[in-house]
């Protein structure tokens, strides 16, 4: 298979040289500035607890260098899909899938739901990504794995090896574990989902808090959950989630206690948007956030808590210049 991973960041980069060291696909990249110049000079470069991969990459800024793939895997920050799904027509043969390791939730995920065919506008305001990317040609991803960039071009994986894909409607098909199959082969834990969209409402139902909360305050995830109001209030934002999950046939049967315990166990780590805000680099708060409050408007569920959390990290990322106005 024909594979081109566009954002070679910290997932990206980690799937990216996974496969390309595996000789299971053809893999290229598309990318830009320090990172593709390194890509270039230096190949795929992944730090792992078994040790270094380094493997020759191609890597290109022009998507029409590489013409039609079989799988394009989308691995950018969700505020840069925009400007980057205009890149992706030269990749998209009649029958090249589209597979987004992306956080929070993607731009079709209302398709096919009681939200109709409107676009999501917190993820997807002009419908660029729509139109540059048909639902039909999607597959939904999940990632479980924690990676860093320690600088452009080189990746240090800290945990996890988890990968989900499933078709968007539901159900098990071809296409799916085909994908599923060659992620496999290089070695990842891959799942074929036969709900990936419940897959994906429960890794969001779990981030969603952590993420803005260590990002407005400074806090690892432990001192977040220390903090009994704080935690308190995460519960609260998460059970709003999980009230509009089941108005979409996402049903969470844990509680956010549940959910805290799992967290916990993971000790003193930064989550993706702490480091973010540190790096200087635009929060991802639209498709973690701000997209839970559009579905639960639209849904009529009420999302007081949901409604405070965005504000408090909206302003804080703006105030930062993390955040347009």
């Amino acid at each position: 298979m024909k594979v081109c991973v566009v954002g070679a960041g910290a997932v990206g980069g980690w799937i990216g040289a996974r496969l390309a060291a595996s000789g299971v696909a053809e893999v290229s990249a598309v990318a830009r500035g320090a990172t593709l110049r390194s890509l270039r000079t230096a190949g795929w470069r992944l730090q792992t607890a078994d040790g270094p991969v380094a493997t020759p990459a191609r890597a290109t800024a022009d998507a029409a260098e590489l013409g039609a793939q079989d799988l394009v895997l989308l691995a950018v920050k969700a505020p840069a899909l925009a400007s980057v799904a205009q890149l992706l027509p030269p990749l998209l043969g009649s029958d090249t899938v589209v597979l987004p390791f992306m956080n929070g939730v993607p731009w079709w995920f209302g398709h096919g739901t009681k939200l109709g065919q409107e676009p999501l506008r917190s993820v997807d305001p002009d419908g660029v990504v729509a139109a540059a990317v048909d639902t039909d040609r999607v597959l939904g991803g999940v990632v479980h794995a924690s990676c860093t960039v320690l600088e452009p071009g080189l990746v240090r994986h800290v945990m996890g090896n988890g990968l989900i894909v499933g078709e968007p409607a539901g159900g098990v098909s071809a296409r799916a574990e085909k994908v599923g199959a060659l992620l496999a082969a290089a070695g990842f834990d891959a799942v074929v989902s036969p709900d990936v969209r419940y897959d994906i409402w429960y890794k969001l139902w779990g981030n969603m808090t952590m993420n803005p909360i260590s990002a407005l305050t400074g806090a690892t995830a432990d001192r977040v959950l220390a903090d009994p109001l704080v935690r308190e209030f995460c519960s609260a934002a998460m059970r709003e989630a999980a009230a509009i999950g089941r108005e979409l046939g996402c049903d969470i049967t844990e509680t956010p206690e549940d959910r805290h315990l799992v967290t916990a166990r993971l000790g003193a780590f930064k989550t993706s948007m702490l480091q973010d805000v540190e790096a200087g680099r635009p929060v991802e708060l639209d498709a973690l956030v701000g997209a839970v409050r559009e579905i639960g408007g639209r849904l009529g569920v009420p999302t007081p808590s949901i409604d405070a959390l965005l504000g408090l990290s909206r302003l804080a990322a703006r105030v930062r210049g993390l955040y347009p106005a």
